[in-house]
């Protein structure tokens, strides 16, 4: 593709405008279905945040004290704008990370309008002033706006992640500035303009480019802004809070995980297959994704048989070509990390059932990873500990309930984990002993509006519903409050 094609998207968006970087810092977006680059953007200079913090700072007082109602009718208009936008949405999430184009036009770019939906519903019913109880009439406890926020996205579900924090954070009163994930930068360019179009007043959203290392670190140390949320490694993520702790502001993650999916014997005769196929969703680049399938002894062969075939059924194909298969990962540098914990899951002695190292049959360029099944995987072993986020899967054997809950739990992580059995009290009972912030049972998805976070080194914070709004609110307690009537 030549220079002169690419998709011209170096300017940033502060204080209501689009304006070119301060100091030129081009960067190409690489379409990781061909190795191509797509896209130009720039990466910002520490002129640059200071720019959009001062605007959001600037923002701040007056949006702060704006009518909830106001803030919630330029939500709606947000999602007026998005839904008509959408399929533009679809195909910049599918050209920037590798989404296959029909995954894009569902679950990528569906998460946006799902969550705009939700958030606006529950922000109608929150209460931002409410009496301390009937015990001491007189108190008041306001929820109030942080300040200024940071927000950092990573590339995996990009618009999952950026309206996850910018509609709670504009539905509170508190200004930002976005730093979405370079290497997927595309999504957010055009969300900001979805912003613009909306009629946000100038300086409440703000959006810089550029990587962690910059404007990330500029953001996360930086004295005017009073809270950081942040989405991406759990590596990246102890970075940010040593960077904020000098400054003492709010710092949310939300990082990796290592699901566990226990099979137990009674186990509905779809699990497996279900297990496999979420494990894959989305190229295996998601951090809830159940990538340790336990499986009670008994069913264990029987799930081997189950979980191979799957793999082999799973095909692999172009992003931008329609149907049910999975696309490239998102980057060389991803792609090479994959290749390297899969030979180390045949080195340290997993039996290899599906898929292994190298590209797919007919995939010579592309980040392409071949759909990976590794059976008689052991917990000490690397691939039953690091997140790989690509399609591999190691599944284990367990004999009892105790030593499923005890396999499940050897991690540093405790985002989601998965439970499969048909008996309730036990799927009750397993759920309570897990050590993670969700747990999701028989393929039944969680609702929308619950939590979204973890246990551990997966995060401290929660998104979605009443919690994400409150992530973004501080308390503040009033006494002689007394009531009017």
């Amino acid at each position: 593709m030549a220079t002169t094609e690419l998709l011209d998207r170096r300017n940033f968006y502060i204080g209501g405008a689009w304006v070119p970087p301060s100091v030129a810092h081009d960067v190409e977006v690489i379409d990781p279905s061909n190795e191509q680059a797509c896209a130009v953007i720039s990466f910002g200079s520490q002129a640059d945040t200071d720019a959009a913090v001062a605007a959001a700072k600037a923002a701040f007082p007056a949006w702060s004290m704006t009518d909830p109602g106001e803030r919630i009718a330029l939500l709606e208009k947000l999602l007026e704008v998005y839904t008509a936008r959408y399929g533009e949405m679809a195909e910049a999430i599918s050209l920037e990370m590798g989404a296959p184009i029909s995954l894009s036009q569902t679950a990528q770019a569906g998460s946006g309008v799902g969550h705009l939906k939700a958030f606006i519903e529950d922000l109608k019913q929150f209460e931002f002033d409410r009496p301390l109880g009937d015990h001491a009439p007189g108190d008041r406890i306001l929820y109030e706006p942080v300040g200024v926020c940071a927000l950092i996205t990573p590339w995996n579900w990009p618009m999952n992640q950026v309206t996850l924090k910018v509609a709670p954070a504009v539905g509170v009163g508190c200004t930002m500035v976005l730093k979405p994930s370079e290497i997927a930068p595309l999504s957010s360019y055009l969300f900001a303009d979805m912003m613009h179009e909306a009629g946000f007043p100038a300086g409440v959203f703000n959006m810089v480019n550029g990587d962690g290392a910059g404007v990330g670190t500029q953001l996360s140390g930086h004295p005017d802004v009073d809270m950081v949320s942040f989405t991406g490694s759990t590596r990246a993520g102890v970075a940010i809070t040593k960077n904020a702790a000098d400054s003492v502001k709010r710092v949310a993650l939300e990082l990796g995980g290592k699901g566990a999916n226990i099979i137990f014997d009674d186990a509905d005769e779809k699990a497996v297959v279900r297990g496999v196929r979420s494990c894959f969703l989305n190229s295996g680049q998601s951090c809830n994704a159940p990538t340790r399938m336990l499986v009670h002894r008994s069913r264990y062969d029987e799930a081997l048989a189950e979980a191979t075939k799957a793999a082999e059924q799973t095909a692999v194909d172009n992003a931008h070509h329609e149907g049910r298969h999975i696309g490239p990962v998102v980057s060389e540098v991803q792609w090479n990390k994959i290749q390297g914990l899969i030979a180390s899951g045949e080195q340290e002695g997993a039996k290899l059932l599906a898929g292994g190292t190298g590209r797919p049959e007919g995939h010579e360029a592309g980040y392409f990873v071949k759909p990976t099944v590794f059976a008689d995987v052991t917990p000490d072993m690397t691939i039953a500990k690091e997140e790989i986020f690509g399609p591999v899967l190691s599944i284990m054997p367990f004999d009892t309930e105790d030593e499923a809950i005890e396999i499940a739990n050897d991690t540093a992580y405790g985002l989601t984990n998965y439970v499969q059995t048909q008996d309730v009290e036990r799927a009750r009972r397993v759920a309570r002993r897990l050590r993670s912030g969700m747990v999701e049972m028989n393929g039944q998805s969680r609702g929308a509006g619950s939590p979204f976070g973890g246990y551990g080194q997966s995060g401290n914070g929660r998104e979605g519903g009443e919690w994400g709004i409150e992530e973004f609110c501080e308390v503040k307690s009033i006494s002689g409050w007394n009531p009017v009537d």
